[in-house]
């Protein structure tokens, strides 16, 4: 399976700031295009850059991966700057959304009353930003992630205590063997026995399924798409704590199925699902510092 077309960027003819909605579909249009012409390691990039920029935004997260799919950790010029490192001269930038937020002034009678009621931040648009690969910088030595090899640490507990804010029993129990995890609606089971990194995947596989399927997705999507989606966040999220260090099956490629708003639905839930139990895994998977809130409109689109 070739790879090339995953490490050559793929343009967008568009120089002006287009909407995320477009944005998005222009990605999906580039991915299925790769995965038509049998370059499945294409979705495996995508998922990959979902472990690693949980905290963009999903049509971020596809530009991202589209024009570099190797990149690993990216902030703004300036936000190298201010952790110690400069852009090298001649990098080429990595053009994301963000948000221009304005200021709208209320002029009713209750704002009139109360100072901190008059003016309201308001999504205006998007524009151009650009942001750089820690590859195409240099200076100072940055603080690795906390990440863990073999071991999900803390990872199961924090999970364990996510699912009990959520109302989600989770129980122990040999007799659904063969299964690995069962997902019932509102209760987990797990199989007994696994090794730690094998039961941290089960359970991320099953929470997925609790936040995923048991509502209206359920009947809207196939049994297939249903575990290819659950095992794709299991993949996001541990590639996320270094658990995961191969590549993702070219079994996603049944995501799929010659329906590119399907795809594209699949992905998204995907990478919301997943950003959700990376949010809950915060404490031991965040970077060690701090991003300034000077340089977050250069990396962050809504």
């Amino acid at each position: 399976m070739s790879s090339n077309a995953n490490t050559t960027v793929t343009p967008i003819d568009s120089k002006k700031p287009i909407t995320k909605q477009e944005l998005i579909a222009a990605n999906i249009k580039l991915l299925i295009e790769q995965l038509e012409a049998g370059h499945s390691d294409a979705l495996t990039h995508y998922l990959t850059a979902m472990s690693r920029f949980h905290n963009y935004s999903f049509g971020n997260v596809l530009e991202i991966a589209r024009q570099m799919p190797t990149a690993t950790r990216v902030a703004g010029f300036w936000t190298w700057k201010n952790l110690g490192r400069s852009v090298n001269a001649g990098a080429k930038g990595i053009r994301i959304l963000a948000p221009i937020v304005g200021v709208r002034r209320k002029k009713d009678e209750e704002a009139q009353k109360d100072i901190t009621k008059q003016n309201e931040r308001v999504l205006l648009g998007f524009r151009n930003a650009y942001v750089f690969d820690i590859s195409q910088t240099n200076g100072v030595d940055l603080p690795n992630l906390h990440e863990v090899s073999g071991d999900p640490g803390e990872n199961i507990d924090r999970l364990a205590a996510f699912l009990k804010s959520k109302s989600i029993q989770l129980v122990y129990n040999e007799t659904i063997a063969p299964a690995l995890g069962m997902s019932y609606g509102g209760r987990i089971a797990i199989l007994p026995g696994q090794s730690k990194a094998e039961e941290f995947s089960t359970l991320v596989h099953e929470t997925a399924h609790e936040l995923l399927h048991k509502a209206e997705r359920r009947t809207a999507t196939t049994k297939t798409v249903r575990e290819l989606e659950a095992e794709a966040v299991a993949f996001v999220v541990g590639k996320a704590v270094g658990l995961v260090n191969g590549n993702a099956s070219a079994d996603y490629i049944q995501l799929y199925q010659g329906n590119a708003s399907l795809l594209a639905e699949s992905l998204e839930v995907i990478q919301q699902t997943a950003s959700v139990i990376l949010a809950a895994l915060e404490p031991t998977i965040a970077e060690t510092e701090e991003e300034p809130q000077s340089a977050a409109a250069d990396e962050e689109a809504a």
